[in-house]
């Protein structure tokens, strides 16, 4: 929460009309949606599993190098986008439109240690609708990191660098653990709630499924390349892990990203709401490959005003969302890859530390997020 608002400058009959144009972009996608949109994820979901069973296929011989090192390649490259560009948009419900009943949020499950069920309630509902609100978002440091200046510093905050990296290598397990709300829930009596434990079996059970799969069942395949293959999947995963989670803190936690507090989403209008996801998110500029390669959350700032819209058409939407940033003189937060992630890590490190002293208290208005 900074001093400064930036959004102060406008009023509040701006601020409806800026989330009236807003619904006009998206409802303009959804009229538009089509046979283009269906072949698109069709394409892509073919494409990652062949090159996951290509993948697979190589590192049966994994224990020459070359194999190793094109089939780990490849299968980091197909846990990306089955978790990124597949499993992530279409747990969404951008596909549903299809209806396609294999193509859909009710049905989908992917690669990921996470439940979709628990993943969707975690994500969908609770972060997409709190996004970056102290308290109430859990991916909002995950729970395990200070975020904000005015939160109250505690010397266990001086390891949220290494928190933070070990929540980075094995990111599946940790986005399971919080969908779990596992910071509330570990004291004896909440943990004999029926709907935790069931929750929890869950977890469990898709874990199980995941280490068969890819620690057991597929390095006994490749008989002598047992121990190159099971080395070339725990590599495979920790580069997917890495690489969301680098995604995701690049989107939520750079320098220029706004959090706020409970109070400020106290009656929110429609407009308002849309105006929090635009200063609560941060964008990535690169390649289309790059893109690609993000899930096309490296639009995140579009992602969050506009969850459900396939993936594919953020890119032709970014470019009228921006220019509303424009016309309504807001911040619109973007910049390459590597200046992202610098700018989330040295905010990790600079909220590690204590206040060198105390923070400047907002503006009511501020505060309020222009609620009132």
């Amino acid at each position: 929460m900074t001093a400064i608002d930036p959004t102060a400058h406008l009023t509040a009959e701006q601020i409806e009309e800026l989330g009236r144009e807003l619904d006009a972009i998206r409802d303009e996608v959804i009229a538009s949606r089509g046979e283009k949109d269906a072949a698109y994820i069709r394409k892509v979901i073919s494409a990652q599993r062949k090159l996951e069973l290509a993948s697979r296929g190589v590192l049966l011989f994994s224990r020459f190098r070359p194999a190793w090192l094109l089939g780990t390649a490849g299968l980091s490259v197909a846990k990306i986008m089955d978790n990124m560009e597949i499993g992530h948009n279409v747990l969404h419900g951008q596909w549903d439109w299809m209806r396609d009943p294999k193509i859909h949020s009710t049905t989908w499950e992917w690669d990921h240690v996470s439940p979709s069920d628990q993943w969707k309630h975690s994500h969908n509902e609770l972060h997409h609708t709190y996004t970056n609100v102290i308290g109430k978002d859990n991916d909002l440091g995950y729970g395990i990191m200070r975020v904000d200046e005015d939160q109250k510093w505690h010397p266990l905050y001086l390891g949220q660098p290494l928190w933070n990296f070990v929540n980075a290598c094995f990111f599946e397990y940790g986005i399971a653990a919080y969908d779990l709300e596992l910071g509330k829930n570990l004291s004896k009596r909440r943990r004999k709630n029926p709907e935790f434990r069931a929750r929890a079996k869950a977890v469990g059970r898709k874990i199980r499924k995941q280490v068969l799969k890819d620690y057991v069942i597929h390095p006994l395949l490749s008989g002598p390349s047992f121990l190159p293959t099971l080395a070339a999947t725990f590599t495979a995963n920790l580069v997917r892990n890495i690489w969301s989670h680098s995604v995701i803190m690049c989107g939520h936690f750079p320098e220029g990203v706004q959090v706020f507090e409970r109070r400020s989403i106290k009656g929110e209008t429609r407009g308002q709401w849309y105006l929090r996801q635009m200063m609560g998110s941060a964008n990535i500029s690169g390649s289309k490959a790059m893109h690609f390669m993000t899930g096309n959350l490296s639009h995140q700032i579009e992602h969050h005003l506009f969850p459900d819209l396939p993936s594919n058409r953020y890119a032709e939407v970014a470019v009228k969302v921006r220019a509303l940033f424009e016309k309504y003189e807001l911040e619109y937060v973007t910049g390459p890859l590597p200046k992202q992630v610098f700018s989330a890590w040295h905010k990790v490190f600079r909220l590690s530390l204590p206040n060198r002293k105390p923070p400047l208290k907002a503006p009511v208005r501020e505060r309020e997020l222009v609620a009132a």
